[in-house]
């Protein structure tokens, strides 16, 4: 192989992989006690794919996966690598952007709960920074369910000059900070072209994230909990803006 692999697990995630990047898939063991229906249909599409299935022991898949919830399905999978830059993507796009901005997501489960709910919302790319960031790993695809092979992730060196480069573009950049004045809900005009930024839960954004947005919101808390888990603040919000485009004529 030339370049540089990495291990998948989980079905959706294995799936997803042989869906979008079928040649990418070198290698997919299937746990031989696994003869159920479900088993059964995925080595069909293994097959379909083109890939090599081999049946192995749980064992084996236990070691692959690192102690991961594996469901008895591991891949062998060429490195992801974007096939273009942030800047090329936005050029290519037809409607107005809708992007989300991690700032300080380091957790890998929460790096892959929030690619599967901007996936769900059909952002078009995820954009964190390089220094300070959880990577694409095993845990974020199988936690993202498949979205981590088919939604653009984008880690840049310098996360407020790219925010700088999406104003340019006439992209807002909107931040979710818990104390904002004014509520999402009651912000009248907002723009389609957006960028929603997260920071880390408890923590925020870093200063310089938060003084590049150009407006900052927050998401109207009734009970007694201070503040949302990252992806669950990036699906309230990523969904706001579909909702709104959704409801104009």
């Amino acid at each position: 192989m030339s370049g540089p692999e990495r291990i998948i697990f989980g079905f959706h995630t294995v799936l997803a992989r042989l869906r979008a990047e079928p040649k990418s898939v070198l290698e997919v063991f299937l746990d031989e006690a696994r003869k159920d229906a479900r088993a059964k249909d995925f080595a069909a599409q293994v097959e379909r794919a083109g890939a090599r299935l081999m049946r192995v022991p749980s064992s084996r898949l236990e070691g692959m996966a690192g102690g991961g919830r594996h469901q008895g399905v591991v891949a062998r999978v060429e490195a992801h690598s974007q096939k273009q830059t942030l800047e090329e993507l936005l050029e290519s796009l037809k409607t107005p952007p809708l992007l989300l901005v991690l700032d300080g997501i380091t957790d890998p489960h929460n790096l892959g709960a929030c690619l599967r709910v901007a996936n769900a919302a059909g952002a078009n790319a995820v954009i964190a920074p390089k220094d300070h960031a959880a990577g694409i790993n095993a845990t974020v695809s199988k936690v993202a369910s498949g979205a981590a092979e088919i939604t653009p992730y984008f880690m840049v060196t310098n996360l407020a000059r790219t925010l700088a480069d999406l104003k340019d573009r006439n992209i807002w950049i909107v931040g979710s900070d818990s104390s904002a004045p004014e509520s999402l809900f009651a912000v009248k005009d907002l723009p389609n072209s957006i960028a929603w930024v997260m920071g880390a839960e408890g923590v925020g954004m870093r200063r310089l994230t938060r003084e590049s947005c150009d407006l900052l919101v927050r998401i109207p808390m009734g009970g007694a909990v201070e503040s949302l888990n990252a992806s669950v603040a990036a699906g309230i919000c990523l969904f706001e803006s579909v909702r709104r485009r959704l409801s104009k004529p």
